[in-house]
């Protein structure tokens, strides 16, 4: 942890660092807490270049608060599409229910308590809107903090986590706490990138640690992979009168929270030999083998979608694939 006047030294420079190179992005045209909010959901597992254009086309069809929170579910899906991670617009959309309801709330303790709400999100909107002096940390500001102190930490394990969120808020403690944490997610966007860093361009060249050891690539550590795991899927379609039954995922570790088809999943210790397409969620390889049925299951909670409606309830593509491929063969 470095001293007080250390970090406030490191704040100042970065800050006016930023200040002098920010990028002209649409959501920080102002600060909005609804705009940096669905922006900060959005940047999740996403990067900057492709995000604008959904952003955009999102806010144009949601610009206020309200608009979002009184609009039906199926249609901030459909607005969501290409984005993936649909869980995010789902929570999104009942945040924005509440929000709409109470108001926006002004600190992460408030926040947090929020769906959707993580401890980054709720740190980012608090900051950036509010000017909370509570530090962010993703991914960019992991590898800029680790290489600037020379921190060889597990950040993807609490204790790790924890110390680099210490040093983060240490940073925040400042009259600009959201030009602060902007210059951090900046610095590593644009400048302390994960390959080829352009250290000469850096507000902390001369003071890195990293490049000081010139042990860059040293830093962070690298999270050890998740073993990948084989899964079989075998969905069925039942069709009745142009629609097509979906239920509840509630038999497969993939595509938690959405509606899917019936079917049933089994995880195995090799990929089958038979089977009609391959999909991949996260860490799961999925080799789907395609059912067709006119009977429904006899009990459980289900509903039927016109085919016309597919693409705005069923925003997963290896869903729909496996109804366009059962329709082929049928």
């Amino acid at each position: 942890m470095p001293k007080q006047k250390s970090a406030i030294e490191d704040s100042q420079a970065l800050i006016e660092w930023y200040r002098g190179v920010k990028r002209d992005l649409p959501w920080r045209k102002n600060r909005d807490p609804y705009r940096i909010w669905v922006s900060e959901v959005m940047l999740q597992q996403t990067t900057v270049a492709a995000v604008i254009p959904f952003y955009e086309r999102f806010m144009k069809r949601f610009p206020t608060l309200k608009s979002l929170a009184e609009a039906p579910t199926e249609d901030v899906i459909e607005n969501w599409a290409g984005l993936g991670y649909y869980s995010r617009a789902r929570n999104l959309h009942k945040s924005a229910q509440v929000l709409h309801s109470r108001g926006f709330p002004k600190t992460f303790a408030e926040f947090i308590e929020l769906p959707g709400f993580g401890p980054y999100t709720a740190r980012a909107v608090a900051s950036l809107a509010f000017d909370e002096k509570t530090g962010v940390l993703d991914g960019n500001v992991i590898r800029v903090l680790s290489r600037r102190y020379g921190l060889k930490l597990e950040w993807w394990k609490p204790q790790g986590r924890n110390q680099l969120q210490q040093l983060a808020d240490a940073l925040a403690q400042v009259d600009q706490p959201a030009d602060l944490n902007q210059g951090l997610m900046e610095l590593g966007a644009t400048v302390c990138t994960p390959q080829s860093p352009t250290c000469l361009l850096c507000p902390w060249a001369k003071v890195c640690v990293a490049r000081h050891l010139h042990a860059i690539p040293e830093y962070p550590l690298k999270k050890p992979r998740r073993d990948r795991e084989v899964w079989h899927w075998r969905p069925v379609v039942v069709e009745h009168d142009g629609s097509v039954l979906l239920v509840p995922n509630d038999y497969a570790p993939f595509l938690k929270g959405h509606w899917i088809l019936p079917g049933e999943a089994e995880i195995l210790s090799a990929p089958p030999s038979n089977f009609d397409y391959k999909g991949t969620v996260t860490h799961h390889d999925i080799f789907v083998s395609i059912g067709r049925s006119r009977r429904k299951p006899k009990a459980g909670e289900m509903k039927w979608v016109p085919m016309d409606r597919l693409s705005r309830e069923i925003p997963a593509s290896m869903i729909r694939k496996a109804i366009e491929k059962s329709r082929v063969t049928s």
